[in-house]
């Protein structure tokens, strides 16, 4: 084999024959180390000089972790939009490419924040359980139309978030450190306002912002405190744009309603996290993204990229892909 890369983007693992195949075509040797949601530093740096690319998840391409893959490295491929574990301009300043696929989960992502919002306003799973526990008990609701929704991150999953509130009536806030489209915020009737009001007057506050200097821990004690009793926190974004440890004395001494949380500070979330706990918290294992179509969007892009930062050519890649890909049903 001519090249050889570091296969741990958990999503592909799974069917990883399939890209294996596909690899094998271009001649690349594929090395698959175990992975748990992903690589740390030190699993990574076992590897170090023995791979010229990697198609990764979420593991942390350091600086260090970098520099020990070099001179042989040439690409990262992320597998996915978010690039924040790895650090793209050391990266890109010693000549290795870093791929990705922005606007990849739009839509599954912000079907689960309405999705979310509806299991909370309606409180769907609460009287289900009541109901399971031989409780006939009419649990008070409310209607999405009665309430406001925030959203921080006027992105592309923000934006979706906003038209699907929109058509349930949603009063709706925004905020966002740059200028949003003029014609975007008339058409969805979307007022920009200041974090400090955003909080005090939304009843939903979902998460859509990167993870960058300016986001980490955005939500901490002081900006909770700013939160209605009864308002409940969405993040389908990334964990550290929510300080964990704030977020759940909020929970524990009911600052806020509660929480719908995709994603951690940690993860997998340790199984000694309070979180796990609590009824007032709906919980799920980075997954908001789940969507057949979109991974198989995301599984070709990824691999695409990689050929890109080997220079390979791969005029002949959409009749290999398709090829390989019958052999598996996408939904």
């Amino acid at each position: 084999m001519k090249y050889s890369v570091l296969l741990s983007a958990p999503y592909m693992l799974p069917t990883k024959d399939r890209f294996i195949k596909i690899l094998n075509h271009y001649e690349i040797d594929v090395l698959t180390p175990e992975v748990h949601e992903r690589l740390t530093e030190p699993e990574i740096l076992y590897y170090a000089g023995n791979f010229d690319g990697a198609i990764c998840g979420d593991d942390p391409y350091t600086d260090l972790v970098i520099k020990a893959c070099l001179p042989r490295l040439k690409v990262i491929s992320k597998w996915g939009t978010g690039i924040d574990s790895i650090h793209k301009t050391f990266a890109e300043s010693v000549g290795v490419m870093v791929g990705n696929t922005p606007n990849a989960f739009t839509l599954p992502v912000s079907d689960s924040v309405l999705g979310y919002m509806l299991v909370f306003a309606r409180r769907l799973t609460w009287m289900d359980t009541a109901m399971k526990a031989g409780e006939w008990n009419k649990i008070p609701g409310r209607s999405l139309s009665e309430c406001t929704l925030g959203v921080i991150g006027i992105g592309n999953v923000g934006k979706a978030v906003i038209r699907r509130a929109r058509a349930f009536g949603m009063r709706l806030l925004g905020n966002d450190i740059r200028p949003i489209e003029p014609d975007f915020i008339l058409e969805q009737g979307l007022e920009m306002v200041i974090l400090e009001k955003l909080l005090k007057e939304s009843d939903f506050v979902s998460m859509h912002c990167d993870l960058n200097p300016t986001s980490r821990h955005l939500i901490n004690e002081k900006t909770i405190s700013w939160m209605q009793p009864h308002s409940v926190l969405i993040n389908t974004a990334r964990g550290p744009v929510v300080k964990e440890s704030a977020l759940v004395d909020a929970l524990l001494n009911k600052k806020i309603g509660g929480a719908a949380l995709d994603v951690f500070e940690f993860e997998p979330l340790p199984q000694n996290s309070p979180l796990l706990k609590m009824e007032n918290v709906l919980l799920a294992p980075h997954n908001s993204n789940s969507s057949p179509q979109a991974w198989e969007r995301v599984h070709k892009n990824t691999l695409l990229n990689l050929l890109e930062g080997l220079h390979i050519p791969h005029s002949d890649f959409d009749e290999i892909f398709k090829s390989v890909s019958k052999e598996v049903k996408i939904g």
